[in-house]
């Protein structure tokens, strides 16, 4: 079992920066695939960023590519979402995402484990 709990999120004016974080408890962090998804008012929810367990390997969204980082650090059982140049269309509410599997998913129906979500609204 994985709990996971999302937290940095909140006001920024558009080309600012947010760093969210998301940290797991549970034995097989280390041993899971994480991602970051997104979902805004009315819209369904849609994958941002996705890790393998050890981090050698990331994918992003076409639309964050270039401005979102996603990384981990198994020892704190954390993954982060660094979010650059941030536009009014990044507003939602963030969620991350474990898979107990090597390699992240872009879909939902993916993983395993979901945070609650931390909200990011970006003014412009």
């Amino acid at each position: 079992q994985v709990q996971l709990q999302e937290s940095g999120g909140g006001l920024v004016q558009a080309g600012g920066s947010l760093r969210l974080s998301c940290a797991a408890s549970g034995r097989t962090f280390s041993n899971s695939a994480m991602g970051w998804f997104r979902q805004a008012p009315g819209k369904e929810r849609e994958f941002v960023a996705g890790i393998t367990w050890t981090g050698a390997n990331t994918e992003y969204t076409d639309s964050v590519k270039g401005r979102f980082t996603i990384s981990r650090d198994n020892a704190k059982k954390t993954v982060y979402l660094q979010m650059n140049s941030l536009k009014p269309e990044d507003t939602a509410v963030y969620y991350c995402a474990a898979a107990t599997r090597y390699y992240s998913s872009t879909t939902p129906s993916g993983y395993d484990y979901w945070g609650q979500g931390t909200p990011v609204t970006v003014s412009s």
